[in-house]
């Protein structure tokens, strides 16, 4: 029997695992209904969401197939609650609904929402469920994205979620974007295999690293070098997933020596709004894990070069016209990996597949 995330108690939920949670949070079809966190991907739904972007992205080429994507769910309603400030994947998100024809609304400041006059934030995402088929919710406090689930999926009118950011926990969208990079960029010299990505800068905050760190997991062979400060090395709770899943990865403070033995290096800029005291990340000295000109010598000719952005001086702009540099078509690969996802959500990847097939 399937199991339904209503079929549980929260407190009983709460106990699981994430990957215990997974099949909770699925349709009967293996797509997501609430997009949650990245232990919900396997390499067969990673495989059918890179599909569905890139078919996608090429119907989108003409005007009527344009036309075709904006009738698929014109009929269906979005709200984007971002609590914590963000362009990019507001924007990339908003970009993904246009392209299916989903209207969207949007609160971005709750000082303007009915927050500001003392209500619960539990209270803002039930009342939008009442206007709205999707929630796609950007968040600073951990957890909020994933109870919400639960709370709607228990009230008259479920509705999904997926999740755009929550606290320092999970990016699962930015880490599924950053796969689809990945596998965009290698898929003519032998695919996202034998590889190693390398992540840079403050490695214990960031949720993109968390979440994608978990996704390279299903690819064989993967190394994955972790180089910070030790105040900001990748947590243990990172490290032991990657030994539970057998994975080869090793920690350093070496940027330039671990630079040229990378395919794939991941920037990240220092996180400090999670400080607990002012200013004390400016206090670690980060000066030795910055990309410029001299570390682009020494990375490999076919390697590629990401950042989930905004960057602040972690890689110089005299390193943007360099083709290595990936972080730019890294932000537009996101707005194709999240229409595919809203039309995986709302079962129309099907439909989009044999459109594609019968017409390209």
């Amino acid at each position: 029997m399937a199991k339904r995330i209503y079929d549980i108690s929260w407190d009983e939920y709460q106990k699981l695992q994430l990957e215990e949670r997974r099949p909770y949070l699925m349709q009967p079809d293996g797509a997501p209904y609430h997009t949650l966190f990245a232990q919900q991907f396997g390499l067969d739904l990673l495989e059918r969401l890179a599909q569905s972007a890139n078919e996608i992205r090429a119907i989108a080429k003409t005007r009527e197939g344009s036309e075709f994507l904006k009738a698929l769910l014109s009929h269906r309603r979005a709200m984007l609650y971002f609590s914590q400030p963000s362009s990019r994947t507001f924007l990339s998100f908003v970009s993904a609904c246009q392209i299916l024809g989903i209207s969207t609304g949007e609160v971005r400041d709750t000082a303007i929402s009915s927050e500001f006059k003392g209500e619960s934030r539990e209270d803002s995402v039930r009342t939008f469920s009442s206007y709205f088929d999707l929630i796609i919710m950007r968040t600073p406090e951990k957890g909020l994205a994933e109870h919400m689930a639960w709370v709607l999926s228990n009230s008259e009118r479920p509705t999904p979620i997926i999740n755009a950011g929550s606290g320092q926990d999970q990016h699962p969208t930015q880490a599924l974007l950053d796969i689809y990079t990945l596998l965009r960029s290698f898929e003519r010299s032998g695919g996202l295999r034998d590889r190693t990505v390398l992540f840079c800068g403050d490695l214990l905050r960031g949720r993109t690293v968390r979440s994608l760190s978990y996704l390279l997991t299903h690819y064989p062979n993967i190394r994955q070098v972790f180089v910070a400060p030790p105040q900001l090395q990748v947590g243990q709770d990172v490290q032991d997933v990657l030994k539970a899943k057998g994975a080869d990865f090793a920690l350093t403070g070496d940027f330039q020596g671990a630079l040229p033995a990378a395919d794939a290096v991941y920037m990240t800029r220092i996180q400090d709004e999670w400080d607990e005291k002012k200013g004390e990340s400016a206090r670690i000295d980060t000066s030795r894990f910055k990309f410029g000109a001299a570390e682009l010598k020494l990375l490999a000719p076919r390697a590629i070069l990401m950042h989930p952005l905004p960057r602040r001086d972690e890689i110089a702009t005299v390193v943007d016209s360099d083709p290595r540099a990936m972080y730019w078509r890294q932000m537009r690969n996101g707005m194709w990996v999240r229409a595919a996802l809203i039309a995986m959500t709302f079962g129309c990847d099907t439909a989009i597949h044999e459109h594609f097939r019968r017409n390209y």
